[in-house]
């Protein structure tokens, strides 16, 4: 064998052992990762701790709910099954939902985290803001984590919110987004308009009504209510939240009471437009011209005046020749829901300033309010 065919064999010989251990090498490397990296726990980030924590101190509060609704045709009467979220916000087991989840329910069941079920009851509903509250009928004293509520005032576009429910009736599923608008006006299915809603991209599909939408410290700022979709029923990032400041201040009384009180003055009262006006020859062309006054109502002993003249509008009667409330608590009226405004968080027997034209002059009137559902 020549000296440069050693050589080579040599080189040969030297590179094989090399590879042998780096094949080596890298089949323990190899063994290793597959045996003792996947038992390996990594930190999680931030953000996703904040989402872990939410889901985990808060899915306990949400509960699904079934009903029973019977229907009725022109050949016979037959069940129908509906679905909804629910967020207990009371040891004792009042659930705050959606109107509209339990409307002319005949039988509301409940379905915990674990999988508990119990019979509910309504205990009050304020359809004009699509809010009710039902009650857990749990055997001896039961109690139930309750959830946390924030406050829906210091809300800001852009602020991570979660949303938890049950979604075409998978339990217990978290979403996430941001808040994408504020004071938005929602119509509900009956046609009342409820007042700075919340906007949420956080996906919201059926079944997710009546959960809860939280903030990153996990209380409840919203209640999950309606999506946008130009689909059947698809989310789009369109979403919407009542307000958990509205809904906190009508709970007591649908607890104690079953509906709401609001404040009330017993007119009826007709809108004054430009060319109304103008038709009528009325010496104002904006304000609520009292048509009747209710008799014994806070606006009777309050010394408002109705009309005695009638006339027909678009086929109603109205009576002219009555005070035209321009004014109430300072806030100029055009419309009735104006003075809905105005009062808005009055107690009973509280005293609310007017200011009125009666035949041409401007008078001011002091009313004191009832409540009454």
């Amino acid at each position: 064998m020549s000296r440069m065919s050693i050589q080579i064999w040599k080189f040969l010989k030297r590179f094989y052992l090399q590879l042998r251990k780096r094949l080596l090498l890298l089949s323990f490397l190899t063994a290793f990762l597959i045996i003792f990296v996947p038992s390996l726990s990594f930190p999680l980030s931030e953000e996703e701790e904040i989402n872990i924590s939410v889901y985990k101190n808060n899915s306990p509060s949400v509960v699904n709910i079934t009903t029973t609704t019977l229907i009725r045709d022109f050949f016979s009467v037959y069940p129908k099954q509906g679905a909804g979220s629910g967020s207990i916000i009371s040891p004792d087991g009042y659930i705050l939902t959606n109107y509209h989840v339990i409307e002319d329910a005949t039988q509301i069941n409940i379905t915990m985290t674990n999988g508990d079920k119990y019979k509910a009851q309504l205990v009050g509903a304020d359809p004009e803001n699509d809010i009710a509250v039902i009650k857990i009928m749990s055997p001896g004293r039961k109690r139930f984590q309750a959830m946390k509520l924030g406050d829906s005032d210091k809300l800001s576009v852009g602020q991570k919110v979660y949303a938890i429910g049950n979604p075409f009736g998978l339990n217990s599923t978290l979403t996430t987004g941001i808040i994408s608008a504020l004071e938005r006006p929602l119509t509900t299915e009956k046609g009342m308009v409820i007042e700075n809603v919340i906007q949420t991209d956080a996906p919201i599909n059926p079944g997710n009504s009546g959960g809860p939408l939280l903030n990153t410290t996990g209380k409840m700022i919203g209640i999950n209510t309606a999506i946008f979709s130009p689909s059947a029923g698809g989310n789009i990032g369109i979403g919407f939240a009542i307000p958990i400041n509205i809904a906190s201040e009508l709970i007591p009384d649908l607890i104690k009471f079953g509906k709401v009180r609001r404040p009330w003055i017993g007119i009826i009262g007709v809108p004054i437009w430009e060319e109304l006006a103008r038709a009528l020859s009325l010496p104002v062309d904006r304000g609520i011209l009292v048509s009747e006054v209710v008799k014994g109502s806070p606006a009777h002993r309050g010394g408002l005046k109705g009309g005695a003249r009638p006339v027909e509008i678009s086929r109603t009667i109205i009576f002219l020749g009555g005070d035209i409330i321009v004014e109430v608590e300072g806030i100029k009226v055009k419309y009735m829901q104006d003075i809905k405004k105005a009062l808005k968080g009055k107690k009973d027997r509280d005293i609310v300033k007017m200011k009125i034209v009666r035949k041409g002059r401007l008078v001011d009137k002091n009313i004191r309010i009832r409540l009454r559902g």
